[in-house]
């Protein structure tokens, strides 16, 4: 048997996981994407090394209790399974460029959906109307696309409420409640886009810098040194569920010296900046 629990990651600077550089054809150094939203992900393994890495500080004995053994060359049955199980880490809420906000974080029913499955069983406040109610994440409906939260203040054109992205006008149908939706720091405003529609504002929203390796002696790119680099900006939010066995000796998983959260670097890149975020464990 397994104990369900979850992580929450905030990222506090730019997030890359994806291949080396170069590596695609065009020198475009991409990220992993879900192949359904094709919005951006953590594969869980990075999560997983990043954590056992983490716990070495901390635990070193019991590293390989929680992680398994790493297998040793001409030796049989000398890898053990893990007492952790880490998935990957899908989008919860993406921070988009929006002018005159100049801020709006996006979801869409899908992303949302997988939090609602993954962290169903978190206890929170749903406001309605004149009364405040405390509920499972599981009992409360998913934002249909078209509602905003209520600490977002659209335009008004022609009698109704629009927000305008690169692409287009989006127009709000709807206003709700979505401080059971933001796992960390309280309601911020918000739109929730259909699924069709999350990849294109997806794309708009990436971090995007272009790099070059110059020659020693003089300002000049050296030759086919020029790849271009996207991630996730600062301040997404993402979801991934862990599953976890009871240790041998009852001792609790506790990857930081913060039991449960600590301020990490995940994915590529970390030399100049890249992959700064602040990682929240529920339910261990």
């Amino acid at each position: 048997m397994y104990n369900k629990a979850h992580g929450i990651i905030q990222t506090f600077a730019p997030l890359h996981v994806g291949a080396s550089a170069g590596e695609e054809s065009g020198n475009l150094n991409l990220i992993f994407r879900d192949q359904f939203t094709q919005t951006g992900i953590i594969p869980g393994s990075s999560i997983r090394g990043r954590l056992r890495s983490e716990m070495r500080g901390v635990s070193p004995e019991d590293e390989n209790i929680w992680y398994g053994k790493k297998a040793q060359t001409g030796i049989a049955d000398s890898t053990s399974e893990s007492y952790v199980k880490i998935e990957y880490a899908s989008i919860l809420w993406l921070p988009v460029f929006c002018p005159g906000q100049p801020i709006v974080w996006v979801s869409c029913p899908r992303l949302l959906q997988r939090y609602q499955r993954i962290a169903g069983d978190r206890l929170v406040t749903q406001k309605q109307e004149d009364k405040t109610e405390e509920k499972l994440l599981k009992e409360i409906d998913i934002p249909q696309p078209g509602t905003r939260s209520r600490t977002l203040k659209p335009l008004k054109i022609d009698e109704k409420e629009k927000l305008f992205f690169n692409y287009g006008f989006l127009e709000i149908a709807a206003l709700a409640d979505f401080s059971p939706w933001f796992p960390i720091g309280g309601e911020l405003p918000a739109v929730v886009v259909a699924d069709d529609e999350i990849g294109i504002i997806h794309d708009m929203a990436l971090y995007r810098q272009s790099r070059v390796k110059l020659k020693d002696d003089e300002k000049r790119v050296e030759g086919g040194q020029f790849f271009n680099t996207e991630a996730l900006p600062e301040d997404t939010f993402l979801i991934f569920p862990i599953a976890l066995r009871n240790h041998p000796d009852g001792k609790k998983w506790q990857p930081f010296e913060e039991e449960s959260h600590g301020e990490i670097y995940l994915g590529g890149l970390e030399s100049i900046g890249f992959g700064n975020c602040q990682v929240f464990l529920e339910g261990i």
